[in-house]
């Protein structure tokens, strides 16, 4: 067969960590040991999260009661900068924050406003020292009849409706070099297609929608906040290699422990609510189906893309060297995209992940029958 004529690389292990409490405290995680941050915080002045700002100081429901937005509103980010303080102290020099977060608006005694809370935490993130990189738009349309704000047809008092959010995207110190040879074969083998990178690194995405939590009771649906997984696996991608550590100081339901699972990261995830702990580790340890058919789904959008561009264009100049497909670029010669052999449960909380150490042999087979 085609796939005992491409080479074939060292088996890897993983590790993904649950660490119940609270993310301004991550004695659990030394400095500088931390490649990647990929996050989406509790929204300051969005409602659904005022309880669990206000649990952590009671001023803040004061001045939301007496209607004082803004004051109420830097509290919760004094909560946050905690946290941004601790993901500072664990990025590793060059190591990559990024921040999915939405700006609020909301109505407080009469008085309706914009919280900017995307320009907030840039600053946050710019007085720790680091260097803000171009963010993305996330536009994340709705398609409620009742989306407009104000006064409806009337000048005036009609509001802009908020349909994106920001991905921020900050960096510890100056670029990251790789500087061994190890290093630098797991960047080549983190490669992504050319065809890829024409998407993920445009400043707008819509083309990932919003999702909704749907696991568990009722308090736990009320979490909506979160990002989708392709959204994580994407910046996972793009911001860090293979065998690289992902840290979420906010995880919920485990998004992005998932994304770093199915990209071949370890995972570290911190998550303050206690109930949300037995649903990651169970969604772990079913997770290698669905990452496997997430990572096979990318391989044939590739083949896809290539059939369409070798029909326009003639054949292409490379070819990779795993997969036996053309590509783009000399640089997607050595991309691997992984597979994940088996999830086990170390103890609690910690889960070790093998990865086949060749690329998917009945796809380079189904690749090779298709020729």
């Amino acid at each position: 067969m085609i796939a005992d004529l491409l080479p074939t690389t060292d088996r890897m292990d993983i590790t993904i960590r649950i660490l119940q409490g609270t993310a301004t405290r991550l004695g659990a995680l030394a400095d500088a040991s931390v490649d990647l941050v990929v996050t989406s915080p509790p929204y300051p002045m969005i409602e659904m999260w005022d309880g669990i700002f206000a649990g952590q100081d009671g001023r803040i429901g004061d001045h939301l009661a007496a209607g004082r937005g803004r004051d109420a509103c830097e509290l919760m980010h004094a909560l946050l900068d905690r946290v941004w303080l601790e993901a500072y102290r664990v990025l590793k020099p060059g190591g990559i924050a990024c921040v999915n977060i939405g700006d609020a608006t909301r109505t407080l005694d009469g008085d309706f406003q914009l919280y900017a809370n995307h320009a907030r935490i840039l600053q946050a993130f710019q007085a720790l020292g680091c260097a803000a990189l171009p963010d993305i738009l996330w536009r994340k349309p709705t398609n409620a009849p009742n989306k407009f704000m104000g006064s409806g047809m009337l000048p005036v008092g009609a509001y802009v409706t908020y349909e994106h959010e920001y991905i921020l995207v900050l960096r510890k110190g100056r670029r990251r070099e790789f500087k061994t040879d190890e290093e630098r074969q797991r960047r080549r083998k983190s490669a992504f297609f050319w065809e890829e990178r024409n998407i993920w690194f445009s400043d707008i995405w819509s083309d990932i929608r919003g999702i909704g939590q749907a696991a568990g009771d009722e308090a736990t649906r009320q979490r909506s906040a979160a990002f989708p997984f392709e959204l994580a696996y994407r910046l996972i991608c793009m911001f860090s290699v293979v065998g690289d550590t992902v840290l979420d100081p906010f995880a919920g339901t485990g998004t992005t422990l998932a994304a770093a699972l199915a990209a071949g990261r370890n995972g570290v995830g911190v998550e303050i609510d206690e109930t949300f702990v037995p649903l990651i580790s169970s969604s772990l340890m079913v997770l290698p189906v669905s990452a496997n058919s997430f990572n096979r789904a990318r391989l044939m959008h590739h083949v896809g893309f290539v059939a369409a561009r070798e029909a326009e264009v003639g054949a292409l100049r490379y070819v990779n060297d795993y997969y036996g497909f053309p590509v783009m670029t000399a640089q997607e010669r050595e991309l691997l995209v992984p597979e994940v052999d088996v999830v086990s449960e170390k103890e609690k909380g910690v889960f070790v992940v093998s990865y086949l150490g060749e690329p998917q042999a009945d796809f380079v087979e189904e690749q090779r029958k298709a020729s």
